[in-house]
Order: C-alpha cells, then structure tokens, then sequence
C-alpha cells in the first residue's frame, strides 16, 4: 500500500494553500486573526526558501464585514452579502499585507468569478498573471469577487474555488487549512473516540455520507465540500490535503512528508491543462444527446462526436462554447467544445457528414465536438 508521502511531495514545486474563514477570522482588530496569518506568512517563507511557489485561496471577507457591522447574523441575499465583502476585503487584504510584510513577503490581490474562468481567453490571462507574480516572487491571495458575483457565476465555496486555482496555477498540491484534524471516519461530535483517515488512496462514494455539511455564521461549505474538492484533485492527479491550521508549523511538517491530517493520493495520470479547463471551470452553455452508436464511438474508441450521432439539442450556445454530451437518460458522458452553434447543430442533428454542407450551405469542420476538444466524464 502506498502511503509514503515523501515520495509524492518530492516533486511538489507549486502549492495552493486554501484558508477557511473560521480559521482568519476572531475577536482581534477588523475581525482578523493576525498572529495567526503571521504564522502562516513564516511557513510560506520557509517554503518559498525551499524553492516552492506558494499562491493562497482566502476566505474571509464577508466575515470581515460581517465583523466591521457588528452583525450577528449572515444574510442570505446577494446584495447585502456583496455589500459585506466590499467592506471586509479592504480589511483582510491589509491584515495580508501587514502580516506578509513582517517576514519580508509581498502580496497581490486576485479577485475572480466563475467567469473569469468559464472564458478561455480569460483563464489564460488569469495564468499569466499568476506566472509573472510567481516570477517576482510575490505571493497571490485569490478571492472570489463577491463584489460583483451574482447566483449564476459563484463558485458557491471557496474549496471549490481553491481546485479551480490549483489547476489555474499549475500547482502540484492542494491544502486546505481547516479548523479540524483531517478527515474522520465518522463525525467526532457524534463520536469522541473517531479516528483520522490518514492516507485516502482510492475514492469512495461512502466519503460523502461520513462528511458533514455543518456551516458556521463566518463561512460556507463544511467538509462535504472539502470531499468533492479531494475527489475531482484525486480525478484531476493532483494530491491534496486536509489539515488543522491551528496547528504549529503545519504547513512545514506537511510537506516535509509527516503524516498529519489527511492525504488525498491521486487516482489518475494528471490531466492536461485543457482538459482540466473543460472537466472544473467552464460552465457548459447546453448538451446534446446523443446514440448509441456515437457512444461507443466516444467512449470505447476515443472518436469525435459527429452530427449523425446526435438525437436532441437542449439549450442556445455559440459556435466554440463548451456543451455536455449525455445519453438518453441524461447522464453526463463528456463535455467539449461545439464547433456548432445550437441553430446549426438542430438543422444538421442525425445527418451524415456529407449532408451538412448542404443542408447549411456551408461545412464548419466534419466533427461536431473533436476528440482533442473533449474530455470523458464518465468517472466524475
């Protein structure tokens, strides 16, 4: 059994680092722990001088705000929660800079929405942002914009915000910094006596149920979505952790292969960057159903998904927007990229190759989502 972590943290040279609110925020000044991130800014130092690339995934502005109000409760609709984050990121951002300035760190603000991420161009200006603050060696604190978010375009937890960087940033781990040991076998409010799972090596769906959804006033998510998080890096390749913030040096003993907290194994050979983009940060825009036949095409021979393939079309999408590929009951089979817009894909559904050009009067390409522009779902 493999569960010598040395080994898989030896190539680690980029790290994501997720911070829960529960974790940042306190009875200190603007409601932010600051000893607390300044212990976090010397683990980030030590690690930057071992020659890894740190980039940090934040919660805590609501928090911020929530604390800056004196409001004892969090609301529920987004204009007073945006309103909240407009007044707490100031806050956090400056306890970021005063606590990194302190072990000689500098920080940059990265704000983003689903969006940002959905738009492959804008993903790829997004990564070129983190390449040259890497280069300077400046250390990225990236937030959801909930300034400016609304329902349709949150990521919903900042876990889920914390994979979507990880493959943004390139990085080879993900640790989430929790306000708990790891993960249990069974919640240890229920149970005193519940063991830690140390090394997780493969996935099972019995995680979810053994996952609490508990949410606090600060924060969002809880551990069931700290256990989808581990199960798309698993999927992804990418190892990840869940550890105790609180506790002393954590980061270091981490990745100097200790055996804290839990330690997600991946489960596959990692994914490439386009099929992470596809798999985690586009929003599909519609799917098409398809055969039998073009299943098999898909699934069993790796081919691309061709007009005649297709039964139905649900949704309005563009020429070059990403849509799901499902069978007849719905289940999602793979995502791609459409050559096809939705107009054109309902006029050419179920047609041979040679029957589009004149059918539109025009022929785009003979595949309606080519196989380097897919990525299989089936193990999601």
């Amino acid at each position: 059994m493999r569960t010598d972590r040395r080994e898989s943290l030896t190539r680690v040279k980029k790290i994501v680092i997720k911070i829960g609110s529960s974790l940042l925020t306190g009875d200190t000044l603007n409601g932010i722990r600051s000893r607390f991130l300044s212990q976090i800014a010397g683990q980030v130092k030590r690690l930057q001088a071992g020659g890894i690339e740190v980039s940090i995934v934040t919660s805590g502005a609501i928090a911020a705000g929530l604390f800056e109000l004196k409001l004892k409760t969090r609301p529920k609709d987004i204009p007073r929660l945006q309103a909240l984050a407009a007044i707490g990121q100031s806050n956090l951002m400056h306890a970021y800079e005063n606590m990194f300035k302190k072990h000689q760190l500098k920080v940059a603000q990265v704000l983003l929405t689903r969006e940002d991420l959905s738009n492959r161009h804008r993903y790829s200006n997004a990564r070129n942002t983190l390449v040259e603050l890497f280069r300077n060696r400046i250390v990225p604190v990236v937030n959801e914009n909930d300034t400016v978010a609304v329902e349709e375009i949150k990521f919903g937890d900042n876990d889920t915000l914390a994979v979507l960087v990880t493959h943004l940033a390139e990085a080879d781990f993900l640790v989430l910094l929790t306000d708990t040991d790891g993960f249990y076998e069974i919640d240890p409010r229920l149970n005193p006596k519940a063991k830690i799972i140390s090394d997780i090596e493969k996935w099972d769906e019995e995680y979810f149920r053994r996952a609490t959804s508990s949410k606090t006033l600060v924060g969002t998510g809880g551990m069931i979505t700290k256990i989808q998080a581990a199960k798309n890096m698993m999927r992804s390749g990418i190892p990840m952790a869940i550890v105790n913030g609180n506790t002393k040096d954590i980061l270091t003993r981490l990745l100097a292969g200790e055996k804290v907290g839990s330690y997600f194994y991946p489960t596959a050979k990692r994914m490439s960057s386009r099929d992470r983009w596809l798999t985690w940060s586009v929003k599909p825009k519609g799917e098409v159903t398809i055969d039998e036949g073009a299943q098999r095409a898909i699934l069993g021979k790796n081919k691309s998904l061709l007009p005649s393939g297709i039964l139905a079309i649900f949704g309005s999408w563009l020429s070059g927007d990403v849509v799901k590929i499902v069978d007849g009951s719905k289940k999602e089979l793979a995502r791609g990229i459409s050559n096809y817009s939705s107009q054109e894909l309902e006029r050419i559904k179920g047609f041979r190759t040679e029957e589009v050009f004149k059918t539109l009067g025009y022929q785009v390409r003979d595949e309606v989502v080519h196989r380097d522009n897919m990525v299989k779902m089936g193990e999601q």
